[in-house]
């Protein structure tokens, strides 16, 4: 692992960007990603097949683009117990905290009369992406489908890029576990431009969520406006809080799983002193050498000369996952303005979030949890105000219409000042 120390800085904005630069900028795909969305637009099946044999079977001929019905079942029966297991308990707990972000109706009462009425629907249809690439991404079909299934959303599809075999049975398994509707054997930003025009075997939805490569995050950015998406995801990331050596161990070796995400997935360490950072640099390189999986991916070590320093710097750093190890460490949880999610204590490695810990792991990456969430049912949802204004028409039209005169359109005056007794109103 590529261990770089930073010293403590006044300006933790400033210290974030230089962390943040350990990751270089990818290249821009914008226009070879234009060129395939524009393809599958004007071509649809014929560029998706096209496409996926270029990019993801190797030069074998594809399979089906709709992965046969019966295919996820019988994954499923031949799925390893301790898996289905796993995925179960996934399952449940994914559904158990989606379900607590359901929002009921409210009615507000103005005191002129009208009342509005704020209410959530679903939408119609939505589309989970599940990378490919090193391995199979069944837990994400977990997050998206369980979470689009608690949000009430009633058709949900799930997009794969398959290889020389198809898509990947222990993706399939998922789909049945998760009650999926639909499986397309397509990946890559081709996919995402047949989720969002539709094609003669896709249909179209409304919301495509899930993460992916530099290809999938762009064509979410140039689809987005014809289509819903849940953010731009891109290399994951960790940042740790520790205070004690005794913590080092689990801190490196959460760092180490993180890293298992690829090259490019920054972890960072954020200690009050450096013979903390010390023990955690011992550690990484005592434990990484037995762990091929770990790539070699940019660390930071941070040293913050105390514990609100380090809230500073996480804050700035706005990470994909921030740890809290150590009491001091933890007390700062209800004070984080900026992670996508936060584990709490020595024993809440980020991993438990992955898999089984209920929270989702499709969360912002690259600084957006300053302004961004994970997913959740709000992202399959829309809130709807219905409007009731009955006699309060009379009290609230004059003004109304004082101020669309104003702006330059009379006849929404107009509008409203028919609604008043004398003309017509009720």
């Amino acid at each position: 692992m590529r261990c770089e120390r930073f010293a403590a800085d006044p300006d933790p904005v400033a210290l974030a960007a230089r962390v943040r630069a350990l990751v270089p900028s990818p290249g821009s795909v914008a226009a070879p990603v234009a060129e395939i969305v524009a393809r599958v637009r004007a071509e649809g099946d014929a560029a998706l097949v096209d496409l996926t044999r270029r990019f993801d079977t190797q030069g074998a001929e594809p399979p089906p683009l709709r992965v046969p019905a019966a295919d996820p079942g019988a994954a499923l029966a031949a799925l390893d117990p301790g898996v289905r297991t796993g995925l179960e308990l996934a399952i449940a707990n994914v559904r158990a905290v989606a379900q607590a972000g359901l929002a009921d109706p409210v009615e507000v009462a103005l005191p002129q009369g009208q009342r509005v009425l704020l209410r959530e629907v679903p939408v119609r249809r939505a589309a989970v992406y599940v990378p490919g690439g090193r391995a199979p991404y069944a837990s994400t079909v977990v997050m998206g489908a369980v979470t689009a299934r608690a949000a009430g959303v009633p058709e949900v599809c799930v997009c794969a890029p398959p290889g020389p075999s198809g898509v990947h049975p222990t993706i399939l398994a998922a789909c049945a576990l998760c009650d999926v509707d639909e499986v397309y054997a397509v990946g890559g930003a081709q996919a995402i431009a047949a989720l969002a025009y539709g094609t003669r075997t896709i249909p179209a939805v409304d919301v495509i969520v899930g993460p992916g490569n530099a290809y999938v995050t762009e064509a979410k950015r140039q689809v987005f406006g014809a289509v819903g998406i849940d953010g731009l995801a891109g290399p994951s990331e960790l940042c740790v809080v520790l205070e004690d050596v005794r913590d080092a161990p689990v801190a490196a070796l959460d760092l180490l799983a993180q890293a298992e995400h690829g090259p490019d997935s920054l972890v960072v360490a954020v200690a009050p002193s450096a013979t903390v950072l010390d023990a955690v640099a011992a550690q990484l390189a005592a434990l990484a050498p037995a762990r091929p999986s770990a790539h070699d991916a940019p660390c930071a070590l941070v040293e913050a000369p105390w514990l609100d320093a380090a809230l500073a710097f996480a804050d700035a750093l706005a990470p994909e996952h921030l740890e809290l190890i150590g009491a001091g460490a933890e007390a700062l949880a209800p004070r984080v303005r900026a992670a996508g999610c936060v584990f709490v204590g020595a024993s809440g490695a980020t991993a438990f979030g992955d898999y089984v810990a209920g929270s989702n792991h499709v969360l912002p990456t690259g600084g957006a949890a300053r302004f961004a969430s994970g997913l959740s049912p709000r992202h399959f949802r829309r809130r709807l105000a219905e409007v009731r204004i009955g006699a309060a028409g009379a009290a609230i039209a004059p003004p109304g219409a004082a101020v669309a005169r104003a702006e330059g359109f009379p006849v929404h005056a107009e509008s409203m000042e028919a609604r008043i007794g004398e003309n017509g109103g009720p």
